[in-house]
């Protein structure tokens, strides 16, 4: 008789013991992990990790959109905001200065496509921008994970991007831009490189693509 992998849902909240099992294994890595109730917590505790007039970076996120948290860093005079600065900015005559604003902000704001149980991180991008950042050029990264995104395996995340998350995105962009997204980019984080400035913010709600 042949034992079949019960199927994975990339929509529903993951439970508690998978939240507490999935931080443990990132904390092993070296990850800073926090557990919150929802978006609205995660919110406020974002607030208390960025100094005042930082220079943040937020990568592309519904998640961010969703909770409030991507116009708090980009509106006001609270930060030092990078992506109004690098909108403003001519890419034909101003790439180079574009590019180096992105890679090495003082802190990145943003979320993920997938995190794994065994404790590995999975961020995709269409157009790269936050991939530097992500990767270690930001001083201190800080990414909000609903509990949705939280998969058993790298070939789970892998599944969970192309049959879930890269549809809703291209939509997405679809809607703003014109044309579809891609995943021009992956970048799978097995380990905290920063000594502990990379912070997990853990949702146990679903949130996001």
């Amino acid at each position: 008789m042949t034992t079949r992998t019960p199927a994975v849902s990339f929509t529903e909240p993951s439970p508690a013991g998978r939240l507490e099992r999935t931080a443990a294994a990132l904390t092993g890595r070296g990850f800073t992990v926090e557990i919150l109730d929802d978006t609205a917590a995660a919110r406020a505790r974002v607030r208390e990790l960025l100094p005042e007039h930082a220079r943040v970076f937020t990568g592309a996120s519904e998640t961010l959109r969703l909770s409030g948290i991507d116009d708090d860093i980009n509106t006001g005079d609270r930060y030092e905001a990078v992506k109004p600065r690098v909108l403003a900015m001519d890419r034909a005559t101003e790439a180079d200065g574009i590019r180096r604003l992105v890679a090495v902000p003082d802190v990145v704001v943003g979320s993920v496509v997938a995190v794994t149980e065994t404790g590995s991180v999975v961020a995709a991008s269409g157009s790269g921008s936050q991939i530097p950042a992500y990767a270690g050029g930001a001083g201190r990264a800080i990414w909000v994970v609903g509990a949705q995104k939280i998969v058993p395996d790298l070939d789970t995340a892998l599944r969970r991007l192309v049959e879930h998350a890269l549809p809703l995105e291209s939509a997405r962009a679809m809607e703003v831009y014109g044309q579809p997204s891609a995943v021009s980019q992956l970048l799978v984080l097995n380990a905290d490189t920063r000594r502990g400035g990379s912070v997990v913010l853990l949702l146990r709600e679903a949130v996001g693509f």
